[in-house]
């Protein structure tokens, strides 16, 4: 999946859409994609100016982003002016290693369970072979009101 089909799918936009590139995908089972990580993306500039890495928080909603992607392809639907995917929670997270510019990032997402619209997945982003962040994601899908 390229930008312009993952821009079909993801409401997001610059500067936070954070998924490049989709490499692998798996219906209902798993995801491997790629965030470029650039000396241009605007956190940067102030965290931290003198050694830069990339948020954690970020790093997290790049996993999200993997998922909402395996989750959208799961149910076989396209995300609405209707609808938004949310966070319902963060279990587990680890940050093991910095993120800085230059690096790959390689987002790994596998589906755990789906029941009653809350979505559950195990989640990696690798710089490389090296873990640097892992955690236990929870999403939903809503109507807007």
């Amino acid at each position: 999946m390229d930008i312009h089909q993952i821009l079909k799918q993801l409401p997001h936009r610059y500067p936070f859409l954070l998924v490049d590139r989709v490499l692998e995908l798996e219906k209902g089972k798993s995801i491997k994609a790629l965030k470029n990580v650039t000396m241009n993306e605007p956190f940067f500039g102030g965290h931290f100016p003198h050694h830069p890495v990339m948020p954690g928080v970020l790093i997290l909603e790049a996993l999200a982003q993997a998922a909402a992607l395996l989750a959208f392809d799961t149910l076989g639907a396209a995300p609405d002016d209707k609808t938004v995917y949310y966070f319902a929670g963060i279990d587990g997270a680890r940050f093991k290693r910095p993120v800085e510019p230059g690096d790959q990032l390689i987002l790994e997402v596998e589906l755990d369970r789906m029941k009653a619209g809350i979505f559950k997945f195990k989640a990696r982003a690798k710089v490389g072979d090296v873990v640097a962040t892992e955690a236990d994601l929870m999403c939903t899908m809503r109507a807007i009101a």
